[in-house]
């Protein structure tokens, strides 16, 4: 069953308010965590986000598809209707950017979810400032979905150029990634780290800068989190060609990015 958000007429706003207010974006939580909705809810809205909160995931697919949000995220999770289910369903139909929330510290999880078409996956227990962060990463990446009339998070803001280094190509605006013209589907942070090694070829980032890259500078997260970043990576990119090794470890010092 849904659970009022922000506003119960939120959803049927058009993309102009009355009164000339801009929209608000409008993130839907999906989750059968009664508190963590109400928690993530309240900071969203003290963000300046409208929120849809939904427990389950059979209620929450109809309302997503008759009347999507900017953005999602699921819990995976839940009772009736699983968040990897939800999402197998709403790809059917849509291209809504969804970050997945789960207690399971499991890579099969995230790579099936990432498959299936999540754009971002943050383990429980979670900061909200990791996830408002990356939620308004996603935002500023995301197209317009559906006839909702959404827009980017920033519309004046110029669209970051795109990224070529040999065989890597990486679109930021579009959150896109290839390695030899093959598609890698990678995690906002996964991303965030590439980027940052990729601007400067055969520079040595310290774990410390690709922190500094990747996440807010309010979390803390453990220096050992990036090197399990650039694990799942190279592991990614050895999908799409097995002699992958354009990222360089010095240890002690960092990682760097050289092709060719």
């Amino acid at each position: 069953m849904a659970m009022d958000g922000n506003t119960a007429d939120a959803a049927a706003l058009p993309p102009e308010q009355a009164g000339g207010e801009a929209r608000k974006l409008q993130i839907a939580l999906v989750d059968d965590d009664r508190n963590i909705l109400t928690t993530v809810s309240i900071a969203l809205q003290a963000e300046g986000f409208a929120t849809r909160l939904y427990s389950d995931g059979e209620t929450a697919l109809k309302a997503l598809l008759d009347n999507p949000p900017d953005l999602a995220v699921f819990d995976i999770k839940m009772p009736k209707m699983d968040g990897m289910e939800l999402l197998r369903r709403l790809r059917q139909n849509s291209a809504l950017p969804v970050i997945f929330l789960t207690s399971k510290d499991d890579e099969s999880d995230e790579e099936a979810g990432l498959e299936l078409g999540a754009d971002d996956y943050i383990a429980k227990p979670f900061s909200l400032r990791l996830l408002i962060a990356r939620i308004r990463a996603i935002l500023r990446r995301a197209e317009p979905v559906g006839t909702t009339g959404s827009a980017p998070a920033s519309p004046a803001e110029p669209q970051p150029a795109s990224l070529t280094r040999g065989r890597l190509f990486m679109d930021p605006a579009r959150h896109q990634v290839t390695w030899q013209g093959e598609a890698v589907s990678l995690t906002v942070t996964e991303f965030l780290i590439l980027e940052a090694l990729a601007i400067r070829p055969g520079v040595i980032k310290s774990r410390n800068q690709l922190m500094d890259a990747a996440y807010p500078d309010d979390v803390f997260v453990d220096d050992r989190t990036v090197d399990s970043h650039i694990k799942r990576m190279r592991r990614k990119f050895k999908v799409v060609d097995p002699a992958f090794d354009a990222i360089d470890t010095l240890y002690g010092a960092g990682y760097s990015f050289t092709d060719g």
